[in-house]
């Protein structure tokens, strides 16, 4: 135990150490104060930076303004920070030099001059201030406004290099991470062990929420169920007792004209009314949003808003279809049923390889309800979102009844078609002995 103190001695007093004393314990108090505000001014809640605007004080002017560029006072904060901390590691080590010679006890000088010397000053200069500032961020936010702003002055050239420095090197990393694709991230789900498929769904459909368009999710217009702006009131009741939806959209004379949207609930106070009751005046405002619309973004207009549903036009105006929060909703958790929705809404068994879809089926539900892997169709869609849309994208034309097309062991028959357009599709998985290579067409084989 003597060896670590071997070779120790104390200096006689020198009066020039009360001067460091005092610089350190300066330095500590200056540490202290701008750690405090990097938590208070960082842990600012709404309420708080709305009291600072309501006040016409020079703090909580010079608050807002540190707080318009936060990347500067952030900067402003590190460098005075850190050239502090810097000073008050020197005057520790310059104060402990002028009392004590440690000589040959190397161990025990490492510890004073380095653990606890970093004790005290995280201790002091970091740990305390911050908890404190936490629990009163504005108060303390507020009385370090004006300094930080002088600070901020100051030092503005080499936070200005810093910023830039920093940017750059934020850019090249976004780089880096932009280049991990969502298919990437869709294979790390596959691969990742999760508690139940279902999760593993919900996953992969957050995943891809970001890059799904408007368009993918949206009613097509011809299924659109709407009212004509000078519909009886008769009828109206009769429409909205038949459709079953809460909100429908009101057109004058086509759907690329519509008007507004027409909430039932708004009307339910008036169904006693009389059969002239203006049940125009309760349209509401309808919202319309491009095909190509990103469906996160849409989601943000719609809390925003207040409104479930949106009118999807194309890029000349033209109404294509409508789209609701439950169908954005549906893109993360599957199809959401409600009492009036049955299993067999859109397709129906046949037996163990045969199944009969409605044709605007929506590939995802498709591959879904057979418990297809969801990436099955990606070779042959194309830009098809339905399985009518699938038909003709493997084909290249339209479909006559009885004709249909082959996609790997899956053949695709369009049972019914109305206007060119088909309706319902029977879909048979095909056996390994009656698989073909390719795709496959009914017609082209009777012309052989």
């Amino acid at each position: 135990m003597d060896d670590y103190f071997q070779g120790i001695a104390f200096l006689p007093f020198n009066p020039q150490l009360l001067w460091i004393l005092a610089a350190l314990i300066g330095l500590l108090i200056v540490s202290a104060l701008v750690s405090g505000s990097e938590t208070a001014f960082f842990s600012l809640s709404p309420n708080d930076i709305h009291e600072l605007e309501e006040s016409d004080g020079t703090q909580a002017q010079a608050a807002l303004r540190l707080l318009d560029d936060k990347d500067r006072l952030l900067s402003t904060i590190l460098i005075t920070n850190n050239l502090v901390n810097i000073g008050a590691i020197l005057a520790a080590n310059a104060l402990i030099d002028g009392m004590v010679v440690f000589g040959g006890a190397t161990a025990l000088e490492f510890i004073v001059k380095v653990i606890i010397v970093t004790f005290l000053l995280l201790l002091f200069g970091e740990i305390m201030p911050k908890i404190f500032a936490a629990y009163n961020s504005l108060s303390f936010a507020q009385r370090m406004s004006v300094p930080l702003l002088s600070l901020q002055r100051l030092f503005r050239p080499l936070s200005a290099i810093l910023i830039r420095t920093g940017g750059v090197i934020t850019r090249a990393l976004a780089r880096k991470q932009s280049n991990l694709s969502v298919t990437d991230l869709t294979d790390a789900i596959e691969i990742a062990e999760t508690d139940s498929e279902d999760d593993k769904k919900m996953l992969t459909g957050i995943v891809r929420f970001a890059a799904t368009e408007v368009d993918q999710i949206m009613k097509p217009r011809i299924d659109v169920r709407a009212l004509e702006i000078g519909a009886t009131f008769a009828d109206v009741k009769q429409t909205v007792v038949e459709s079953g939806f809460s909100r429908i959209p009101v057109y004058h004379e086509n759907l690329d004209d519509i008007r507004g949207i027409l909430y039932v609930k708004d009307l339910l106070p008036h169904l006693g009314a009389d059969a002239d009751f203006n049940w125009q005046q309760l349209l509401r405002p309808a919202y319309f949003v491009p095909e190509h619309k990103k469906i996160n973004d849409l989601l943000e207009d719609f809390q925003k808003r207040k409104i479930h549903i949106a009118v999807v036009v194309d890029e000349y105006g033209g109404t294509l279809g409508i789209a609701s929060l439950e169908d954005i909703l549906e893109e993360i958790v599957g199809e959401i049923a409600d009492e009036s929705d049955t299993e067999d809404d859109f397709f129906r068994q046949i037996d163990d390889h045969r199944y009969i879809f409605e044709g605007r089926t929506h590939l995802g539900d498709f591959l879904r309800v057979l418990e297809l892997p969801d990436g099955l169709l990606d070779g042959a869609r194309g830009d098809a979102d339905t399985l009518a849309g699938l038909m003709l994208e493997i084909r290249g034309e339209f479909f006559c009844e009885g004709e249909s097309v082959q996609e790997g062991d899956i053949e695709f028959k369009a049972l019914r078609v109305e206007n060119r357009r088909i309706t319902e599709v029977e879909v048979t998985f095909l056996q390994p002995d009656e698989a073909t290579d390719g795709n496959h067409d009914d017609t082209n084989e009777e012309k052989e």
